[in-house]
């Protein structure tokens, strides 16, 4: 027979504790994953059954606050999920241990560990730093001078980490390499204060992650100031115009100039270059104030005697060494009425009062003088006119306002005064006017000879007068020959006789100083009111002879011999100057030609007044 089965169950017992499939569990998760994102799952296995066999999952005692905080472990399911933020540049790896416990009794644990790397991202931008503040640099630094230094680095790993270093484009300046990510920065090309004083320097780094990152950093640089700039005026040259007569002392003008540089090289001086103006220095006639340029005359200026003084103004600097530049001031006198109107003629050699003649038979229009005056000052200043201020008798004279011609009203008649005198005013067109006056007597004769004073003569009294002239001019010039060859045979015989006896007398010093053993020419001028005349003489100097006197009026165009008579002689010389200063509206031209002995005039001329 079957013997009979006997089932014995077995009652399970908590014997054995969960046990892990590794005893070290790796993982990796990139440092930008989120929260909840499941890293691994850990799983252990317990051989009992029922609650002895049902496993927990937790972590391990000793597991630290920074992997609580950053992850998870399911309960159940022994999931790992990430709870916080990630750093890989915190912390690049996490490790700690996990357990498993059952539920029996009493509960069994089983242990494990867990190594989760953080996988590095380029979430980090590169840092720049300033190891040393930059330091100012000079205009006139060589190339290649070390301003500031640059230290780079990168938090992140690997291509993510490695950083360019670069100047952005625009700046004279550049970056050099050292050792370890440092860099000094440096000068690229010459420098100029005038064009920029200081830049602020872009430095740019970027890594070489995917996608990468940039940063950059401001590095202020500040350009010194050298001397290199001279002072510029605003104008290369100023024109001032100041009034003779201006009181000493006055503010004229002020000058400017400007220096591009800054502090003491462009504190400008301002000063008078060494001129002279009439061998006087220009720093006598005027000042300048050192610090603002303003000019200042020192003298009052007289236009009549400088009308123009160019001044050299200097700016300096005070760099060192100093620059400096130069302007010219060109100082232009106006001129103010403060000269009266002088009578040229009648001369002052005359005396206060001017006597003239003039023939009673004169008509209507006879030029009996005429009055001449100037003004020293210049432009509407100088313009002079004349006016009959008062007459012995008003209706027989009249005066051109603008030449001086004094003429008759009217024809003189046996009633009038032979005694007449005009007061005559000479007045200039200056504000204020200045004037002067002149007197003028006129002594009326009965039968002086009345010269020509009508320009409108025809053309065949001309032709008369002319050969009257010249036939006088030829009967003297004959005259004078005659005299002089008789003189010459005379001092022949002189000196033939003198040699026998050893001594020479044909040449002599006479008493007014002249070598001249004889003046065979002689030509004397005469004056009588209005009437001039010059006489032309002929002979020794010891001799009376005969002259031909030629009477020169300043009313007539032609002049006349009259009279042959005695007379004395005069220095060649001295009556040029008499010519010239008596009659200072002609022109005299004198040609003398020696020949043996003799003196030949020419040529003698008058021109018309």
């Amino acid at each position: 027979p079957i013997p009979p089965l006997i089932q014995v169950n077995v009652r399970d017992v908590n014997d054995n504790e969960p046990t892990f499939g590794e005893t070290l569990y790796k993982a990796s998760v990139k440092e930008s994953a989120g929260i909840g994102q499941s890293v691994l799952t850990i799983l252990a296995t317990d051989l009992d059954e029922g609650p002895n066999g049902e496993v927990e999952y937790f972590f391990g005692e000793h597991t630290s606050e920074s992997v609580k905080g950053a992850f998870d472990v399911n309960v159940k399911s022994g999931e790992v999920t990430v709870i916080g933020n990630l750093d890989y540049e915190d912390v690049k790896m996490y490790m700690f241990d996990v357990s498993a416990k059952d539920k029996g009794q009493p509960e069994l644990t089983g242990h494990s560990s867990v190594k989760i790397d953080i996988i590095d991202e380029n979430d980090n931008e590169p840092e720049i730093k300033l190891t040393s503040l930059p330091s100012p640099v000079s205009e006139n630094a060589t190339i290649g001078t070390a301003v500031a230094l640059l230290n780079v680095k990168d938090k992140d790993s690997g291509d993510n980490g490695k950083v360019e270093l670069v100047v952005a484009p625009g700046y004279p300046f550049k970056l050099k390499p050292s050792f370890d990510n440092h860099y000094s920065l440096v000068t690229d090309s010459l420098l100029d204060r005038e064009v920029n004083s200081e830049y602020d320097v872009q430095v740019i780094a970027t890594d070489l992650g995917s996608p990468p990152l940039t940063t950059s950093k401001s590095v202020h640089v500040k350009i010194l100031d050298i001397n290199d700039n001279r002072p510029e005026f605003t104008h290369a040259s100023y024109d001032v115009y100041v009034r003779e007569n201006n009181p000493a002392g006055a503010s004229l003008f002020s000058v400017s100039a400007a220096d591009k540089d800054e502090s003491k090289n462009a504190l400008l001086t301002y000063s008078i270059a060494d001129t002279k103006f009439q061998d006087i220095p220009a720093s006598s006639y005027f000042y300048i104030n050192a610090e603002n340029g303003t000019l200042y005359s020192m003298n009052s200026f007289d236009y009549e005697k400088l009308k123009l003084f160019q001044i050299v103004v200097r700016a300096k600097d005070q760099g060192s060494p100093s620059l400096s530049s130069n302007a010219t001031v060109n100082v232009f006198i106006l001129d103010q009425n403060d000269n009266v109107p002088v009578v040229i003629y009648p001369s002052a050699s005359m005396g206060s009062v001017s006597h003239q003649r003039m023939p009673r038979s004169a008509k209507m229009g006879h030029l009996v003088t005429k009055v001449t005056a100037v003004d020293a000052d210049s432009g509407h200043n100088a313009w002079i006119s004349y006016r009959l201020a008062e007459a012995t008798d008003s209706s027989l004279f009249a005066v051109n306002l603008y030449t001086g011609e004094v003429r008759t009203k009217r024809s003189v008649s046996e009633q009038d005064d032979a005694s007449q005198r005009l007061l005559i005013e000479i007045k200039d067109n200056g504000e204020p006017v200045q004037s002067t006056t002149v007197t003028v007597d006129i002594l009326i004769e009965d039968g002086l000879h009345e010269p020509v004073s009508d320009f409108r003569h025809k053309a065949s009294e001309k032709d008369k007068k002319n050969s009257k002239i010249t036939f006088y001019l030829i009967l003297s010039l004959a005259s004078v020959s005659v005299l002089s060859l008789l003189t010459f045979f005379i001092l022949l015989i002189k000196c033939a006789r003198s040699s026998r006896g050893g001594e020479s007398c044909c040449i002599r010093r006479d008493s007014d100083g002249y070598k001249n053993p004889n003046r065979n020419l002689q030509i004397q001028l005469n004056t009588d009111g209005p009437i001039k005349y010059v006489e032309v003489l002929g002979g020794d100097m010891m001799s009376q002879s005969q002259s031909f006197g030629s009477y020169l009026s300043p009313m007539s165009e032609f002049s006349d011999l009259t009279m042959v008579k005695p007379s004395s002689t005069l220095d060649f010389k001295d009556t040029l100057r008499g010519l010239d200063a008596s009659l200072p509206d002609s022109a005299w031209t004198f040609e003398c030609q020696q020949v043996s002995t003799r003196c030949v005039v020419i040529s003698f001329v008058r021109s018309s007044f």
